[in-house]
């Protein structure tokens, strides 16, 4: 039997890619916005893809998710609301949920069936965070939540989560310079927006473009990369902000506020995370230079 007779592949660019072993096929269908599956894999339990794109697992989805929340959220003081777009899957939320001074989250996912699925499969991932009375659901367009439905009703966050599909189809009007600067008006005096930024070795111009369309809107846009084993690749993700840097904290004050807020069931980040994830080898550093 051939690799693509067992295997999910992934294409990462044009010339590369990568491919996880599949033990059977879970659920699988259309929505009006996407292709879904949900497959049970060896190597990370249950594996969910949308429009044949590996979006998260129950065996490594706290490289993503933890680093998407704490960075920015452990450099603020008692961080009380949210807002994700996107992340129907719950695990953003589930970090949220982590730092109890949070008071409410509102998730907002433009399709349904994503929340479907994860409360059918992926337990593993939101722990129970779509059914905290703190969650917000909205199933619509982010796009327009932020543009017209939160400013009518003067919502403010501390932290602004674009938990997304990459920039492309659905998702791409929410990765321009005016969508982040109209999630900046809805921020609050300490606000912060965190999103992934992409491959860079395989999406060098797209992590290089989202850059400067962060640094036109905050004073302070810090990348940040981590290896994401789903997703085969060195990945970046940025926190951008007026108000906080990431940056300005040790990697002790971090452990202290962590241990401070009651924090727990961290699988990945601690202070000597958060500091490291900052280190640019050269490469990079020309990249984001140039």
């Amino acid at each position: 039997m051939s690799l693509t007779d067992t295997c999910l592949f992934e294409a990462l660019n044009e010339n590369a890619g990568h491919y996880l072993r599949h033990s059977r096929l879970i659920e699988a269908g259309e929505t009006p916005y996407q292709s879904y599956e949900v497959w049970e894999t060896p190597q990370f339990g249950k594996l969910f893809r949308l429009d044949g794109y590996f979006m998260t697992s129950e065996g490594d989805e706290f490289f993503y998710h933890e680093n998407l929340i704490h960075i920015p959220a452990i450099c603020q003081h008692a961080p009380s609301r949210a807002l994700v777009i996107g992340g129907g899957d719950g695990g953003s939320a589930d970090e949220l949920f982590k730092h109890r001074e949070m008071q409410e989250v509102v998730l907002v996912e433009l399709d349904e069936k994503v929340v479907e699925i994860a409360r059918k499969h992926l337990g593993c991932v939101h722990n129970g965070a779509l059914d905290d009375p703190r969650l917000t659901l909205r199933i619509e367009d982010g796009l327009h939540y932020v543009r017209v439905a939160a400013p009518a009703e003067g919502k403010r966050f501390d932290l602004i989560v674009l938990d997304l599909t990459d920039p492309i189809g659905p998702a791409e009007a929410l990765y321009t310079e005016d969508f982040f600067a109209r999630c900046k008006a809805l921020m609050t005096a300490q606000g912060a927006l965190t999103l992934h930024i992409g491959a860079p070795v395989y999406q060098g111009e797209r992590v290089r473009m989202l850059l400067d369309r962060l640094s036109a809107v905050f004073a302070t846009v810090r990348p940040h990369f981590h290896y994401i084993p789903l997703y085969g690749s060195l990945w970046g993700m940025a926190c951008a902000s007026d108000h906080i840097d990431p940056l300005a904290l040790s990697a002790n004050e971090v452990d202290t506020r962590i241990r401070a807020r009651g924090i727990s069931a961290l699988q990945y980040f601690n202070g000597d995370t958060h500091r490291s994830c900052f280190a640019q080898p050269n490469y990079l550093r020309e990249l984001l230079t140039r």
